[in-house]
């Protein structure tokens, strides 16, 4: 079990999680991990005696130990404890804790998808753009101090001075030429602290979901934000939406690319799905 004692709420839930753990009768073994690229390797080495992998934070911790998770083949728990928790709502994991433990007291998984973008994985979201720079600009403390009212402000600040880029978009489809302020490339269903990549996506369909923002007026992103919280952006004449098993992405210059919430890599980007690569426990409705 491990714990992001930086996250919004993780601080305070180790002596609840570790009672809720011998509520149902499994015994924790806490371990601590003091950055991103030490969680994956520590899942391997200390997972491989247990019989599950339970872990404690947001997207981002998640997003880190996506790798050892894929490689050791336990399921895993999630106790959601971050800001946005996107990859919970996607799996239905109510933000409540004790009823994320007993959830993973209940034993149902469920096969997931994992997207990878220059061999980084990903549950959610791999972005180039708006995302990419709300994520360098949206600080721990933004978070911890306004929760996800910190991405509204943030947000408001990126799309005051947001600027197009020019894309090349490659898949099998053939390849297309975009003027476009984001390109989000999905593998789960919800992002952004709520928001869905597509009215039809889920994270064991097998397929990535791309959409490129095409308008070159950033304010206008305000007056379509009720369409991406229900999915229909891709109704829009200037949102560009495919679904493919494979897409890469070139830009003139590198840019930098956000996968949940976190910038992994820059382009140019290939992105991939890899099919029911983790087990993860689900409510059992589910």
């Amino acid at each position: 079990m491990i714990i992001n004692g930086n996250s919004r709420s993780g601080s305070d839930a180790k002596a609840q999680v570790i009672e809720g753990m011998h509520r149902l009768r499994i015994d924790p073994i806490l371990r601590e991990c003091s950055s991103r690229e030490e969680l994956s390797p520590l899942i391997v080495k200390e997972g491989a005696q247990a019989d599950m992998v339970v872990i404690g934070g947001g997207d981002g911790t998640l997003n880190a130990a996506a790798a050892g998770l894929a490689e050791l083949k336990r399921p895993f728990g999630i106790l959601p404890l971050g800001t946005a928790n996107d990859l919970a709502r996607t799996l239905g994991i109510p933000p409540d804790l004790e009823s994320a433990l007993d959830i993973i007291g209940g034993g149902r998984t469920r096969s997931i998808d994992l997207g990878v973008v220059n061999d980084v994985m990903y549950f959610n979201v791999a972005s180039i753009g708006l995302s990419a720079e709300l994520a360098e600009k949206l600080t721990a403390e933004t978070k911890r101090r306004f929760g996800k009212l910190g991405y509204a402000i943030t947000a408001i600040r990126v799309l005051a001075g947001a600027r197009p880029f020019r894309a090349d978009i490659i898949s099998d489809g053939g390849r297309a030429r975009s003027l476009t302020l984001q390109i989000a490339v999905g593998n789960g269903r919800y992002y952004g602290g709520g928001n869905i990549v597509a009215s039809d996506a889920d994270i064991d369909d097998e397929s990535l979901r791309l959409y490129s923002l095409e308008f070159v007026k950033a304010w206008r992103m305000v007056a379509m934000l009720h369409r991406f919280r229900s999915g229909e952006h891709g109704e829009l004449e200037e949102v560009r939406t495919l679904r493919a098993n494979r897409f890469e992405i070139r830009t003139r210059r590198p840019r930098p690319v956000n996968a949940d919430g976190e910038i992994v890599t820059q382009t140019p980007a290939v992105f991939r799905v890899l099919p029911k690569a983790i087990d993860v426990f689900v409510p059992a409705d589910r």
